[in-house]
């Protein structure tokens, strides 16, 4: 395993030296231009065995039957609802916090995007009001792994059950986190994960779909191809269906298989970066780290936490180099989404006190620690 170097560099300034502590940093190492080279020279660039490949090492890892590459995450979402037969006049439920993507797929179908608000303790889909949002119309959930936690999981696909409903698990932030020994993604009839740079691993864009759904598996197949049920020649071929063209091309799964192999080092420091966050701030009352159960096995994407002063913070942090995001707007406050604040009292009050820290997996213990001291010289002065 290739030695992860720390990515926090130094900026000379006229008054001192600061180190520059990032908030996140995709990483690309010595093997993948040559797996990528391999592609080229092989002359078969488009989606084919070396994607089928990856299909089946993500498969294999989360202990999934099928996984199915695509062009994003956001597509591996929009195909998982064309799957399940959603269009026009039907709703699908997605909570108020999350990456605008997961509204935006509902929408790509025709159906209606419905948000419900979310759970005060995890920020995910608050079950209590996915069920006051279930209509006759509505025809799936998807629930977020937020930052990588479960979250209100398993009571949402008790309730699911209840009503007869499919869950598309939004898992985009969930590689390899695990739930009671599960991996999430795998406990909806479909789950979708991203390859985006901000993520454990990267392939560019891309995203993959998995499930243990055989009939499920044959309709993504022919939605990603052109409604081909197996890989094609671009001539004669028998298109059963309609179908689009979201293929993934065997030099993105060059760079997803070399990735893959980084994947535990960069999983264990993710989860290390968040245990230091949480023995270091445990004593500064204006922070509430958002519980991620790294013994149990969820692995956080980033750490995240609900503060008090956030945007003072957030220029503190600029003034010092170190990096961190703010959280999403809630989607009722955007405008293809827009509804009154009074609907989601949750995503209301928490969304301005929610942040992500640095949690690039490449940082070092002392750099972690290194932002600590400075959340506790903002909050102690």
């Amino acid at each position: 395993m290739p030695h992860l170097k720390a990515v926090a560099t130094e900026l000379k300034t006229t008054n001192k030296t600061m180190k520059q502590i990032p908030w996140w940093t995709p990483q690309i190492g010595d093997q993948e231009p040559v797996l990528v080279a391999q592609v080229l020279q092989s002359n078969f660039i488009n989606d084919g065995e070396v994607t089928e490949q990856f299909e089946r090492e993500i498969a294999r890892l989360v202990g999934a039957r099928h996984a199915v590459a695509v062009t994003s995450g956001t597509a591996a979402l929009y195909l998982s609802l064309k799957a399940l037969g959603i269009g026009h006049n039907d709703e699908v439920i997605v909570p108020d916090i999350t990456f605008i993507a997961t509204a935006n797929a509902v929408t790509m179908t025709g159906a209606r995007a419905v948000l419900a608000d979310v759970d005060p303790q995890t920020l995910a889909l608050a079950p209590e009001a996915c069920e006051r949002a279930i209509t006759s119309r509505t025809k799936a959930i998807v629930p977020v792994h937020v930052s990588g936690r479960a979250g209100t999981i398993r009571e949402i696909v008790k309730l699911a059950e209840s009503h007869g409903l499919p869950i598309v698990e939004d898992a985009a932030e969930a590689l390899l986190s695990r739930d009671n020994q599960q991996y999430l993604g795998t406990i909806g009839k479909m789950g979708c994960f991203s390859f985006s740079p901000n993520k454990s691993i990267t392939t560019g864009q891309g995203g993959m779909i998995v499930t243990n759904d055989n009939e499920v598996h044959s309709q993504l197949r022919k939605l990603k191809d052109q409604g081909r049920p197996v890989r094609g020649t671009g001539g004669a071929d028998v298109h059963e269906s309609i179908g689009f063209n979201f293929k993934f091309t065997n030099i993105q799964a060059a760079l997803g298989l070399c990735q893959l192999k980084y994947l535990p080092e960069r999983v264990r420091r993710q989860r290390r970066i968040y245990d230091i966050y949480r023995e270091e701030l445990q004593a500064i009352p204006e922070i509430t780290l958002m519980e991620v159960n790294t013994a149990e096995g969820e692995c956080p994407q980033w750490t995240d936490a609900l503060v008090e002063r956030r945007d003072e913070l957030s220029k503190f942090f600029d003034g010092r180099g170190i990096g961190y995001r703010k959280f999403w707007f809630p989607l009722h406050t955007q405008a293809p989404y827009r509804l009154p604040d009074s609907d989601y009292p949750n995503s209301t009050r928490l969304w301005p006190r929610a942040i992500w820290f640095a949690s690039a997996f490449q940082l070092t213990d002392e750099d972690v620690r290194l932002v600590c001291r400075g959340l506790r010289e903002f909050y102690q002065s």
